[in-house]
This record gives C-alpha cells, sequence and structure tokens, in this order.
C-alpha cells in the first residue's frame, strides 16, 4: 500500500538529487536524510501491510492502517515540497537579453527564499519521518520478514478449499477443459517426462479443474500425489509432503517418518521410489518461478511417462518449466455467458424451482452473471448469498445495484476480493503501482499499450534499465503483468505485441478500492456531486455537464484525464485559472472531447511530460508551449492542428513522441500537420514539414512528416523507432531521406505516404527513373534497414515498380502496400522476406497471388496476405 508511494518518492529523489544538485544547493543534505530515512522504513512496508490485511485484533489492525496512512501522507509531502520547488525554479530560466542582469538578481532572491521555505518544511517532514519509524517498532514490524510473508496465515474462509470436494455434476463449463488435459496425461505415446501447467487469473476454477482431472487419471498411475503450494512454501516442507504422499500411496516400508533432515538425502528416496513408476503429480496454486528448481531433481525422468500437473496465475511460472522438461500449457478461460448463466442458476436456485430461474428474475439475474465476467469464484459466491435472500425483484436489484461496495462488505462476498488481492500482494512495488494505473480508465474501456506505457513513464514508474529506452522497460512490466493473469490482451499488433488490453470488471473493482484507500486517483462525476480527497494524484473526470472547480488550487492532482467524449465543457475549464489550479500536472489528457483550445498558459506546467489533444477541436498552439521543457509526449493525432511553428518545439529537448496522424477531411483525401520556420514558397505542398534544428530533440516517435528544407536535420534523430514521411518531391530528397533512415539504427518501423491531393507520388532510391521529376521505382539494396520490422507504403499513384534485393529488411514482419494503383506486378523479392508474416498488396494484384497465379512462389512463405 504505502510501500508504492515510499517507492516513488524515493525513485524520484535519486535521480534528482544527482541531476538537480546545483538547484538543490543549501538542502541537498537535508533531502539526503529523507531519502535514507525512507529507504529503510521501505523495509517494514511490505510487512506492516501483511499485518493490516491479517490481522485479526481490530484495535491493533486499525492502528497499522494509521501507521502506513500517515507514512503515506508524509510521502506525499515530500514529493510536494519537492515539486513545488522545482515548479518555482523552473520559471527562472528563460534568458531574456535586455532586461537579463535584472532578471539575474530576481531570480537569485527568489531561489533564496524557495530554499528557505523548502528547507523550513523538510525539518518538518524529517521530524515525521522520525516519529513513524520509532511507532513502527510498536506493531513489531520485522525489517526482514517480508521474505516470510507465506507465513502469514489467512483468518478468513477460503473458498477455493471447498473446490476439491465438488462433485463432478456440481461443476459447470469444464468439460473439454478436463477431456484436454486428461489427454494430455494419459497419452502413452509421448514416456518422457511431461509438465502440464493450467494458467488462469485467481477465482477462475483452476483448482476445480485440476482437481476433476487427478480423479479421472489418478487410477490410470502407479503412484500419485496432490499437493497445495501456495504463495511462500518452504523447500524442505514441500520435499516431506511428498515422501509423505508417496508413503501412502505406494505403501513403501523403507521410507521414514519425516526422520531425514537433509535435502539431498529426501530428494534421493523420492528418486528411489519413483525410479521405476508411472507417476502423476498435482501441485496446486504455484507462485514462485524458483519452484521448478526446487522439486525438478526429485522428480526424476524416467521415461516412464511420468506426468507432473502445475496450477499457476503466471504464465512465466509455466514456462520456467521449459528449462528441463516437456511443457504443455493450457491457458484457462472464464466461462461463456451460456455456462456461467448455468453455474449460477444451479447456486442460486438450486433448492427452488428446480435450479431455473422464475421469468421475473430473469432480467437482473443476467445482469448480475455479466458483472461477473465469466469468473466462477464471484458466480458462485454471490449466486450463494442470493440463495438465502427472498426471491423477489426488489432483492435481486438491491445487489446489482450495490454490487461494488457488497463486494467489500458482505462477509459472503469478501473472500472474493481478497482472493483477487492476493495477485495484487504478489507484486513487487515497482509493478503495484503501474497496475494501480489501469484503474484510472472506465469499466469494459479498451486501453492503447503505446499510450498506456507512455503515461506510465511519464508518472515516473518505470525504473531505467542499462541499454534499454524507459518504453523498451515499460513494455516488460506490461507483459509482466500479462503473463500474472492480471491483465488481458484484447488486440495485438502486426508483430504479435499487445496493442490494446483491458483487465476484469472484478479486477478493476479491487484497484478501485486501493485506488481509494491510496489516495492514488479518483474518478470525478460532477454531475453526481461527487468529490474527491484534496490528497488525490490523479484525476478522472466524467461528465457531460458543466464542471464547476472552486478556486482552491489542487497542487497535489499529477494527472487529469477526460473520458466522455459528449463533454462540452472542456474549453471553459481550461479557461478558468486552470494552469494555476493544477500547476504540478505531469499528464493531460484531453483525448476525444470538444475542446477547442488549450490554456495560453499551458507552458506554466513546468512539470508536464505528457499533452494529448488527440481527436479534439483544438486549432493552434500556444505560443507558450516552448517552455514546456520537461514535456515527452506530445499527441495530436487527428486534432484540427495544422501548423506548429519551430519556436513553439525547438527547445523541447526531452522530447520523445510526437504524433501528428493526419485527420481525414473527405473519404479520398487526408489533411497533414505542418511545422513551418519561415512561410512556405508559392507551390510547395501542404503538409507537415521539417524546421530547422528539428535534430535537436531527442524523438523516438515521429509520424507524419513532410520533407522540406530541413530534410537534412532527419539524419540527427538517430534514437528513432517509428517514423512517418510523406511529400517526397525529386529524387534527390529520397536520396538523401534514405541516407538519413540508414543512420536510424534503432528504426522498426516506416511508414511512407503519398499526396493524393497534388495528383502525382514520387519516388526512388537508386536512381531508377524516367525523368528527374517522375521517378517511379523504389529499390531496396543489399544491407538496407536491417532493424526495421514494419514498412507502409501508401498513396504511391506513380510507383509501378518495386524490388527487394536479397540481404535488404532481414527482419522485417509487416508489409504494407495500399493505393498504389499503377503497380501491377508482385513486388520482386519479396520472396527474400523470410520474417515476412503479414503483406498487404493492392487489389488489382489479387489474382497473381492465388495458388495458381503466376507469383504465388514470391509469397507462399507469407503467413497472411490480404488485399487493400
Amino acid at each position: 500500500m504505502a510501500e508504492t508511494a515510499v517507492g516513488l518518492v524515493v525513485d524520484h529523489l535519486i535521480p534528482m538529487l544527482t541531476q538537480e544538485a546545483s538547484l538543490l544547493r543549501g538542502i541537498h543534505s537535508q533531502v539526503v536524510d529523507i531519502k535514507n530515512e525512507l529507504q529503510s522504513i521501505q523495509c517494514f512496508l511490505r510487512d506492516a501491510n501483511r499485518k493490516a490485511e491479517s490481522e485479526s485484533d481490530l484495535t491493533r489492525r486499525d492502528g497499522v492502517k494509521a501507521w502506513v496512512e500517515q507514512l503515506r501522507e508524509v510521502a506525499f509531502q515530500i514529493q510536494d515540497v519537492i515539486d513545488e520547488y522545482m515548479f518555482h525554479l523552473g520559471h527562472l530560466h528563460d534568458h531574456g537579453s535586455f532586461f537579463y542582469s535584472i532578471r539575474k538578481i530576481t531570480r537569485s532572491i527568489i531561489k533564496l527564499r524557495a530554499r528557505h521555505g523548502i528547507a523550513y518544511e523538510i525539518h518538518d517532514i524529517k521530524t515525521k519521518v522520525r516519529k513513524i519509524k520509532e511507532r513502527s517498532s510498536r506493531y513489531g514490524f520485522d525489517s526482514l520478514h517480508y521474505q516470510q510473508e507465506g507465513n502469514i496465515k489467512p483468518t478468513w474462509y477460503d473458498p477455493r478449499k471447498a473446490s476439491i470436494f465438488l462433485e463432478e455434476e456440481q461443476v459447470v463449463g469444464i468439460e473439454s477443459d478436463r477431456e484436454k488435459l486428461v489427454g494430455w496425461l494419459v497419452d502413452k505415446s509421448s514416456p518422457q517426462r511431461t509438465v502440464v501447467s493450467v494458467v488462469g487469473m485467481g477465482g477462475l476454477g483452476k483448482t476445480t479443474l485440476a482437481k476433476q482431472v487427478y480423479d479421472r487419471v489418478v487410477t490410470k498411475f502407479d503412484c500419485h500425489a496432490w499437493i497445495t503450494v501456495s504463495e511462500s512454501y518452504d523447500k524442505k516442507e514441500l520435499l516431506t509432503k511428498l515422501m509423505e504422499n508417496f508413503h501412502l500411496t505406494t505403501m513403501e516400508s523403507d521410507i521414514p517418518n519425516c526422520g531425514v533432515d537433509e535435502e539431498i538425502q529426501m530428494i534421493s528416496k523420492i528418486r528411489e521410489v519413483l525410479k521405476k513408476k508411472r507417476y502423476v503429480i498435482f501441485f496446486d496454486d504455484v507462485w514462485n518461478i524458483e519452484f521448478w528448481s526446487d522439486i525438478e531433481h526429485a522428480l526424476l525422468d524416467n521415461n516412464k511417462g511420468g506426468r507432473i500437473v502445475i496450477t499457476t496465475r503466471s504464465l512465466d511460472v509455466a514456462n520456467f518449466c521449459r528449462t528441463s522438461s516437456y511443457v504443455h500449457v493450457h491457458m484457462l478461460q472464464p466461462l461463456p455467458s451460456e455456462k456461467a448463466r448455468q453455474l449460477f442458476c444451479n447456486r442460486a436456485f438450486h433448492f427452488e424451482f428446480g435450479g431455473r430461474c422464475p421469468p421475473e428474475l430473469e432480467n437482473y439475474s443476467g445482469k448480475i452473471v455479466e458483472r461477473c465476467k465469466g469468473l466462477p469464484l464471484a458466480i458462485v459466491a454471490i449466486a450463494g448469498l442470493l440463495s438465502t435472500k427472498e426471491k423477489t425483484v426488489n432483492e435481486w436489484r438491491k445487489l446489482h445495484d450495490n454490487l461494488s461496495s457488497e463486494l467489500e462488505s458482505n462477509p459472503h462476498l469478501t473472500s472474493i476480493s481478497r482472493i483477487l488481492s492476493l495477485s495484487y500482494y504478489d507484486l513487487p512495488y515497482y509493478l503495484k503501482n503501474c497496475y494501480l494505473y489501469f484503474g484510472i480508465y472506465p469499466e469494459d474501456y479498451s486501453i492503447n499499450c503505446s499510450r498506456l506505457i507512455q503515461k506510465w513513464v511519464s508518472e515516473g514508474f518505470i525504473t531505467s534499465k542499462r541499454e534499454k529506452t524507459l518504453e523498451e522497460v515499460a513494455q516488460e512490466y506490461l507483459i509482466e503483468l500479462i503473463n500474472r493473469s492480471l491483465v488481458q490482451v484484447s488486440n495485438v499488433n502486426c508483430f504479435g505485441k499487445p496493442k490494446e488490453c483491458r483487465i476484469h470488471d472484478l479486477l478493476r473493482e479491487m484497484i478501485l478500492r486501493k485506488m481509494e484507500d491510496l489516495r492514488f486517483g479518483s474518478h470525478y462525476f460532477p454531475s453526481n456531486g461527487s468529490s474527491f480527497s484534496e490528497l488525490t494524484r490523479r484525476l478522472m473526470v466524467h461528465s457531460s455537464s458543466h464542471i464547476h472547480i472552486t478556486s482552491k488550487k489542487y497542487s497535489q492532482v499529477r494527472s487529469m484525464l477526460i473520458f466522455n467524449s459528449d463533454f462540452r465543457n472542456v474549453t471553459d475549464l481550461c479557461e478558468t485559472a486552470f494552469c494555476a489550479k493544477f500547476k504540478l500536472l505531469k499528464v493531460l489528457d484531453f483525448e476525444a472531447t470538444n475542446l477547442t483550445n488549450l490554456p495560453k498558459d499551458i507552458g506554466d506546467l513546468f512539470h508536464l511530460k505528457y499533452l494529448s489533444v488527440a481527436h479534439t477541436d483544438v486549432q493552434k498552439l500556444p505560443s507558450s508551449m516552448r517552455k514546456l521543457q520537461n514535456l515527452e509526449t506530445l499527441n495530436l493525432k487527428g486534432s484540427l492542428v495544422q501548423e506548429v511553428k519551430s519556436h513553439q518545439i525547438n527547445r523541447l529537448h526531452k522530447l520523445r513522441h510526437l504524433f501528428v496522424f493526419p485527420r481525414k477531411t473527405s473519404s479520398t483525401g487526408t489533411r497533414m500537420y505542418q511545422f513551418s520556420a519561415p512561410p512556405r514558397r508559392h507551390g510547395e505542398t501542404e503538409g507537415l514539414r521539417l524546421f530547422n534544428r528539428f535534430g535537436c530533440l531527442s524523438l523516438q516517435t515521429l509520424y507524419y512528416v513532410q520533407i522540406g528544407d530541413a530534410i537534412v536535420e532527419l539524419k540527427k534523430l538517430t534514437q528513432l523507432r517509428e517514423l512517418g514521411i510523406s511529400g517526397l518531391q525529386t529524387s534527390h530528397e529520397w536520396s538523401v531521406v534514405c541516407d538519413c533512415i540508414n543512420e536510424m539504427k534503432h528504426l522498426e518501423s516506416l511508414r511512407v505516404y503519398g499526396f493524393e491531393e497534388c495528383g502525382t507520388s514520387h519516388l526512388d532510391l537508386l536512381s531508377r527513373r524516367s525523368s528527374p521529376e517522375r521517378p517511379q521505382s523504389l529499390f531496396f539494396k543489399r544491407g538496407m534497414f536491417q532493424k526495421l520490422k514494419h514498412l507502409q507504403l501508401k498513396n504511391l499513384d506513380t510507383l509501378n515498380s518495386l524490388v527487394i534485393e536479397e540481404g535488404a529488411l532481414p527482419t522485417l514482419e509487416l508489409l504494407i502496400i495500399s493505393f498504389c494503383l499503377n503497380l501491377k506486378t508482385v513486388p520482386r523479392g519479396i520472396q527474400h522476406l523470410r520474417n515476412l508474416k503479414k503483406l498487404t498488396l493492392p487489389w488489382q494484384l489479387k489474382d497473381r497471388v492465388q495458388p495458381k497465379g503466376e507469383d504465388y512462389h514470391i509469397v507462399r512463405h507469407v503467413q497472411q496476405v490480404v488485399f487493400d
């Protein structure tokens, strides 16, 4: 809980102490003291959170929670003080020319005042931190105890235990899963040791399924065992359980009664028992990837068809077994709606109405089942509660309307949240903030993974790793959450990587409760008269009515996101001293609202790192944009902004992602954006143009741009991962662009657009042209674009020849060629692209690549060929 807040503050202080030492002169040592104190307190926090959850003494539990809350508030105070200080100093660095000397004196005075103020507040914080640390001993926190979390036994009823004793007729919707697993286990054609892993989120029915399979197969093996592992286990205890199980099932007289102390002797005994036997062993609820290392040597591969079944929430646990064994992975899915409804009715009406739902209750029964999203744990618990209620519409409606609060407070349902929370508590602290961030999105919201990752980076959630960008590390974090069955992938990109994701509704309910407890964020519904805590760090606004923000300065808010596309009053919000009220914002997202103007003083948001006006009616950017020296992501995609002036952006040296995707204005045309320094010359094509000094930016993502006079600036953008370009007019321009792109050693995605408005598209890479004015061929030489994975060519209506030489584009996975109407033959050389997974070709080439077509041999190795 508080460990996420404290960890974030410590991670924030460490680089700041290094990079901003000159600005912190005079208070540097005090900030170091606070950082050190917080780091020492971090050791106690995880133990404190566990004690708060498991403590049966309510008075003591409340005391622990109060201690954690106090520490979290201090962490917030530290962050506020430092950010406020940096905010004031950030406005003192604009060097004027005429008044520079006066400003220098003024800056010195303001810095002195700021340091005096922060020094006073830091002294107060240090006193609070010491007192909080002293109180930790009162609750018996152990700084090393957190490594043995599993020793804390839950005092609540765990319904998962009951699933082991279910009869077959009580189980619904697992028939096909069961038969699949049974088939893997009894298959005698594969004598080598095999691991079968059942993977899925908490409450999905993994234990139930495994026990049903166990009952089906045990008679087909010489010896068998069922062992529950859980979050933390002792290796010797695990080996002892194995020995006890085999002693009971094999009746071997030479197994001692727990008289073996050394692990190696225990392993030897187990191997001796299994040496000539066909065995099956089920390990239920495995969490740690080291588990396989602890037991693999005991479960020898004797070529007798030994089988090991593991149930786990983590795909990493399943995959780790591949280091020394053949592995089947079964990803368990939520129940389909029909089966979910059947399970609900079986439990809710088991002793009434013959197990069928009365007609008058069908509506609310369906709505309640829908809220469960196929999660058997929730379906069974809620149906069990309803079985004790009167079978009236009013009772059913009452539970449906108050389900969120019932999940938290009703004793029959709290086990749902507790079981789901186990996955959250098992997360390392660096993932907890990332996971909580999913709570900022509305229910059933499909989340764009790229934008999510950019926001994580802007929030400061990502820890840097050597030779990796922050975005690459964030991508690893997302994959880890997916592998832990906490995040569902709803769409993948052309590379098979997550493109959109979501979380289960009940996991979201759990997150929302933790967000509220942690002051992590609040969903604000002005039309409902809702409010939010003064300490909340993130504000999500949902409204189609007027928003009333008081004159109070919400300096604690670090992120603001608006989600309602019908929101009519965003512009009014931005005209009411918005930046003064929310001056410490890091993330500001207006995407898909009717915003028409950004605040004129947007540049006063010194800490702002992420700004999106995508799909809004914003037409121009304020001149104060140039002051956003910490901005990392600027998303103008689909807005009405047609021009970005050089003075607005060429000082944003930390800008890494610039999205200016064209907004369609008709069924045939697109509107491109323009970067401009001097006015355009007569006859130049409209579009987004590069300007001088553009290369000073640290961009990793840039699309779409029109190449202009500053074309050579592209060569300086060596860190680009994604690039979209358009409007190349001559062969010389194409030659220069290709030289620039060859310097981009990290480039993975290249998109080239033509201009339908111009009536022509000129393209040439190797002077293969009919004339200097109308080049018509594209040729990729050997060695070109060694890391490129995505190439898109669109609207190149004079292109009639495309050749790829062997050795070019060796890592290409996606090639899109669309609206190139003069291309009459399939590009030569596609057969050399052995990593190509998906190919999009113009419609006129469809017949040529059919199985009997003359160009089929060129594309037959490609997994997917589509036409546009």
